[in-house]
């Protein structure tokens, strides 16, 4: 308790709260003090549930201390965090680190990246494809179009008018086609009849089915926007959750399901950084989660630490812009460095030898010639890839080693992502490398460890991008102080032994 008094204070904690509104009634409660007991909370707890706080207010000695022997109850608290905290607990979390790190000295240049995939709050088989979605769509724009032709031959083509059809339809469009169709044969809605035995005229099941049409188009179009452009599926109960395959099945059938991916940057074992995003691959977390480090400390970190997941040539090229080693592993870095049949393979690509002439030679001693350059998908620095062709494959011993079909043998190099991935394997294999790989693998999946196993927050509770990303920087908040109070209790009393 002393120890988070303290760095309660050195913060100003009274500046994350909104000043108190006037009103009439019952007063409010203390600001300052209901925002310390949600912070010892999440320190204690790793995850404060509301309705602990509230029972734990009622019966421990601590959080009556800091409530001033009030009791808000939990819809209490949960409103606090909602109306005063989730538009300020990333200034508060980047404060409250700030002064950890000023007292115990954190190493901010070292920094051990890693991501995990948290569920979501949200109903499992509630899941929208954004494929499946564009496709039906195309479909009813079809039946659309079969339609509007129907009733232009049936209805319309002896009155000598016709309706347009097109490719694609808006609802707006087609809620002026069904005005004029009623305004053009003098429909009366009002008598439209429903329910069991009732007979519908022709007009009214051309207005109820081109209704229909329109809302279905209508939903598609609102879930495909929905997506955006950097997702492919989300949930119907949590919008801002994507489906994402979790290494923990418990349903048993590989079935996807609705997560966030969670990414932290961990120096000296507390969690630097915190981002949450909504796509699975953790390759484009990477820059998101550099460029929030360096709007909370103003630089970038000089040696980023990441696993297989995070090597790309877009991160490599980000890391040379921004003055910082290269130490994430690509891919195939596990193979390069474990498997020696692998690495000396004679058939692959970057093992095929350049002759005098400038050529690639493949391992029969044939010229491999040049079809084309070609710009790589997905690439934000211009990268391009050489494609060659062995001149004749034909009669070839080495065939069924060296390639599959009998078409002649192809491949794919790319020069500079060749050298970088050389500077990668020199960095990591050297005993810098050596050590920060271990470290790594300690801090940053040690982190999650503890946020998971040791404290039990293995699934968001809150739904809703902002408050999901107001929730986890309580946790990572809490993390941090847990581990300040651990690491000085462990030196008091190893002074007290020496004593």
């Amino acid at each position: 308790m002393v120890a988070f008094d303290e760095i309660m204070k050195g913060i100003e904690i009274e500046k994350y709260v909104k000043p108190l509104e006037k009103r009439t009634g019952r007063p409010p409660y203390n600001s300052v003090r209901m925002l310390k007991t949600i912070l010892f909370g999440f320190m204690e707890g790793g995850y404060a549930s509301l309705r602990e706080l509230e029972d734990r207010c009622r019966v421990n000695i601590r959080y009556k201390y800091l409530m001033g022997f009030e009791t808000p109850s939990y819809r209490t608290f949960g409103y606090f965090i909602k109306d005063f905290l989730e538009d300020n607990v990333e200034e508060l979390f980047r404060m409250v680190n700030e002064e950890l790190f000023k007292r115990d000295g954190v190493d901010l240049e070292h920094l051990y990246i890693d991501g995990s995939k948290f569920e979501a709050n949200a109903n499992k088989y509630s899941w929208v494809w954004k494929k499946s979605t564009e496709r039906s769509r195309v479909k009813v724009f079809s039946y659309v179009t079969e339609f509007l032709e129907q009733i232009n031959e049936s209805e319309l083509k002896p009155l000598g008018m016709k309706m347009e059809t097109r490719e694609e339809y808006a609802p707006e469009y087609l809620e002026q086609l069904r005005d004029r169709y009623i305004s053009l044969f003098h429909i009366d809605t009002s008598s439209f009849v429903r329910g069991k035995g009732k007979h519908k005229t022709q007009a009214q099941r051309n207005c109820e089915k081109l209704a229909e049409y329109i809302r279905r188009i209508r939903r598609y179009t609102e879930q495909i926007a929905i997506c955006g452009d950097k997702r492919n599926s989300y949930s119907k109960t949590d919008h801002s959750a994507s489906f994402m395959r979790m290494k923990r099945d418990y349903m048993g059938n590989d079935q996807l399901l609705p997560a966030y991916n969670v990414q932290i940057g961990v120096a000296d074992e507390y969690i630097a950084v915190v981002d949450v995003q909504q796509y699975a691959s953790d390759m484009d977390c990477f820059v998101p989660l550099m460029e929030k480090f360096n709007e909370y400390y103003k630089h970038y970190p000089k040696y980023p630490v990441a696993d297989a997941g995070y090597g790309s040539f877009n991160n490599y090229i980000y890391c040379q812009q921004h003055g910082m080693e290269k130490y994430m592993k690509f891919p195939t870095f596990k193979q390069e460095t474990t498997s020696r049949k692998y690495r000396e393979n004679p058939y692959r690509a970057e093992n095929f030898a350049i002759n005098d002439a400038g050529e690639l030679i493949c391992p029969e001693g044939r010229k491999m010639n040049l079809l084309r350059r070609q710009a790589v998908r997905g690439n934000k620095y211009g990268r391009e890839e050489e494609i060659y062709a062995c001149e004749n494959c034909a009669d070839c011993p080495h065939s069924q080693e060296c390639k599959k079909g009998d078409a002649n043998r192809t491949i794919r190099l790319n020069a500079e992502l060749t050298s970088m991935h050389k500077e990668v394997l020199n960095n990591l294999e050297s005993t810098h490398g050596a050590l920060l790989r271990m470290n790594r693998s300690i801090q940053a999946e040690g982190t999650f460890g503890i946020m998971k196993f040791d404290r039990w927050y293995k699934r968001t509770v809150r739904r809703g991008m902002k408050s999901v990303r107001a929730e986890l920087f309580l946790v990572s908040i809490g993390h941090n102080l847990y581990k300040y109070y651990n690491k000085h209790r462990a030196d008091e009393e190893e002074t007290q032994e020496s004593a």
